[in-house]
């Protein structure tokens, strides 16, 4: 059978959470023009599988999945399937480096080489406050191995972290540290390598013991290749239009803390109800995590420790993206409305942001205006 070209015969619904806050704010027919959207979107997109938050007020407004998680079992999505973070990781490894700063292991303003010596002296400019903003102007490992005389990234090499590090100090310098910036998978690498220095734990531990566990966050994790992990979604990408496979990843690169979880849409809803009441870290730390960088000629740039910054009908929106390995999400939080959407989906090529655009405009045609940054 050709290799679904077409998805209209997979799409299914499933795993309905009740409303549970009053619809005064919101439209009464909002779950089912959700429903057609997101329906529509998994057809023009050929996107496997959905799941789609809708929490208000730190409650469940909507929560569902649509098609499958895995095409090849025919299992279908739930508010309780696990898909991989991505770059929303991101925004977890900035709070185990805040849980850091707090415990006095770390300072936001200190150099990178007060950590880790080893580093070139070119380095020296470099804070921890450069590596959360993108602003340290080290080279995306991404982006620059396979070039000036790198040989590419192997993601089916198991790297080890020492190993990783050593290539990373060899990556050129862009710009001077502050002056600029460019989205850097390597600072937020380099990061999850910091916390493990001053801790003595691998970041994925620190955030289970101090974030996931306090918060109930109940199957987030790091991914394991090896772990029995249930209601793991299975990633896909489109090649010539056909479904298949993601390709497979080494399990070590697995676990940088540049974006290598699993949450399900219950995981998003504990997180978002610890955003709302400043759980975890001090208030200080928080407004640390959600101001925008200044660049060092005076400039404010959109974006925080893990988050973009911009503005929602004159109060804070808070957003990002992740994509990597057969997954898509975008994650939205309009703070003057009090209101998060996040929608996750288990396809590389499709755009989750569109989705999130649409149901915004369902629920406030002026929320949808301001999707205007593309910073991540």
């Amino acid at each position: 059978m050709k290799t679904l070209s077409k998805l209209k015969f997979l799409i299914i619904l499933v795993g309905t959470v009740a409303c549970s806050v009053p619809a005064t704010e919101l439209p009464t027919d909002l779950e089912s023009r959700v429903d057609q959207l997101v329906l529509a979107e998994m057809s023009e997109q050929q996107i496997p599988g959905i799941a789609v938050g809708i929490f208000q007020h730190g409650e469940v407004v909507v929560a569902k999945g649509y098609g499958y998680s895995n095409l090849e079992h025919r299992v279908p999505v739930t508010p309780g399937t696990l898909f991989q973070s991505a770059s929303i990781g991101k925004q977890f490894t900035a709070v185990a480096v805040m849980l850091m700063v707090e415990d006095g292991q770390l300072d936001l303003d200190k150099s990178i080489r007060t950590y880790f010596s080893d580093a070139p002296a070119s380095w020296q400019p470099i804070t921890i406050r450069n590596l959360l903003t993108h602003t340290s102007g080290i080279a995306d490992y991404f982006e620059a191995m396979g070039t000036n005389g790198f040989e590419p990234f192997d993601l089916r090499r198991d790297y080890d972290p020492e190993e990783l590090r050593q290539i990373f100090y060899r990556l050129p310098l862009d710009f001077p540290a502050g002056s600029d910036y460019h989205y850097c998978n390597t600072g937020y690498a380099l990061l999850g390598f910091l916390v493990r220095r001053v801790s003595g734990q691998f970041y994925g531990d620190v955030l289970r013991e101090r974030v996931f566990e306090p918060l109930g966050m109940n199957t987030a994790q790091v991914i394991s290749e090896a772990d029995i992990i249930p209601n793991r979604a299975a990633g896909y990408q489109l090649i010539d239009g056909e479904i298949k496979n993601q390709e497979w990843y080494a399990p070590l690169v697995n676990t940088t803390a540049d974006g290598a979880l699993y949450l399900s849409l219950l995981d998003y809803l504990a997180w978002d109800r610890g955003l709302r009441k400043g759980a975890i870290l001090s208030s200080k730390s928080w407004n640390e995590i959600f101001a925008p960088m200044k660049l060092t000629n005076g400039r404010e740039y959109p974006y925080g420790f893990g988050w973009n910054i911009g503005k929602s009908k004159g109060k804070p929106w808070y957003h990002h993206s992740g994509s990597s390995q057969g997954f898509h999400l975008y994650l939205s939080r309009y703070i003057g409305d009090d209101l998060t959407i996040v929608v996750l989906t288990n396809l590389y090529e499709d755009e989750p942001r569109r989705i999130v655009d649409a149901i915004a405009e369902v629920i406030d045609p002026k929320l949808a205006k301001i999707l205007t940054n593309k910073t991540d």
